[in-house]
């Protein structure tokens, strides 16, 4: 599908649950902003985590629909931590064209412990280890795997390591995750969750521009790389503007994606584009849980058989699956 730029007010507003990509002009910076709310919410009611875990999950599904969405094949991409903290593993993926899934695991004792000492910065609870970005394009084709050190205070910070290190494309990440509690309309008291985020990247026509300059004096040409310098104020421009983002702007469903990239660039001229729905869909179903026991020996099979059946439950959705001692066991 051939994207096409819209001016603000020529459309009505992309809304939650929808990644908005956007161009700004004057600062040749492309990216995606999105605003989700009953999307996550139906991820973490699910699972009921403990509001640090959760904000984590919220902050890694935001991460992964924004790079999700720019995948211009038939794949799935999965972000994923694994660390020596108390929360282990969070991992979310994207199957294109739209569909998200999370889920985290942590020690219920360890995080405790965390929480009783004030212990519950990202870095503290993820502790040593990696972030990993796959890219599955297939049975048929081979993976891609970039990884990175958990070495940054925040998740965003993380993945901008990530890109410097592993895209070396100038890259901007803002997260923000917002715990909403008001009233439904019965007026009952109600508890949602809200997250929102954007990538901001530094991509001008002509490679170069991206390219150190020589320093006056040096071997090249002093007026070349003064214009380099000026060119590349360009980007750190657009970078301070992201960094201006606070997380109620980010999570704020009054303001909006649109009317927040146009608070932010409209003097560079901003353009948005088609958004692009995500949905709280699993890629779990009974034929692959089946396929997935079929591939157990003998004793796995006797050793998780209960009261003559097998049950599998869903990490992802917890969907719980029961299979019949006759339907699993090898022939």
């Amino acid at each position: 599908m051939t994207e096409t730029a819209r001016g603000l007010g020529e459309f009505d507003f992309a809304g939650d649950d929808h990644v908005v990509p956007f161009h700004v002009e004057g600062l040749d910076v492309r990216g995606r902003a999105v605003q989700l709310g009953p999307m996550l919410d139906a991820i973490l009611e699910r699972h009921n985590y403990p509001l640090p875990v959760a904000r984590l999950v919220a902050e890694t599904v935001v991460l992964t629909v924004l790079l999700g969405t720019s995948l211009k094949f038939e794949g799935k991409l999965i972000v994923q931590t694994q660390g020596d903290g108390p929360v282990d593993l969070v991992v979310a993926d994207f199957s294109t064209p739209d569909r998200v899934r999370a889920y985290a695991r942590y020690s219920e004792e360890a995080l405790a412990a965390a929480e009783q000492g004030g212990r519950t910065q990202p870095h503290e609870l993820l502790g040593k280890g990696v972030l990993a970005f796959t890219i599955d394009q297939g049975a048929h084709m081979q993976r891609y795997q970039g990884i990175v050190e958990l070495d940054g205070a925040t998740l965003e910070e993380i993945a901008g390591a990530y890109f410097r290190q592993s895209e070396q494309i100038p890259t901007k990440v803002r997260l923000g995750v917002a715990e909403l509690l008001d009233r439904d309309e019965n007026g009952k008291p109600r508890h949602r969750w809200r997250a929102g985020g954007m990538v901001a990247q530094f991509l001008p026509d002509a490679p170069e521009r991206m390219r150190q300059p020589d320093l006056p004096g040096g071997d090249g040409d002093e007026g070349e790389a003064l214009q380099l310098f000026a060119e590349d104020d360009l980007w750190s421009e657009a970078k301070v503007m992201v960094e201006t983002i606070d997380t109620d702007e980010l999570t704020d469903p009054t303001v909006g994606t649109e009317r927040l990239l146009y608070r932010l660039f409209h003097e560079r001229g901003v353009r948005v584009y088609q958004p692009q729905a995500v949905y709280d869909r699993c890629s779990c179903s009974r034929e692959k849980i089946r396929g997935v026991l079929a591939g157990l020996d003998s004793d796995d099979i006797e050793s998780s058989i209960e009261d003559g059946e097998v049950k599998v439950t869903c990490e992802f959705c917890s969907t719980t699956y029961r299979f019949e001692a006759s339907e699993v066991r090898p022939q």
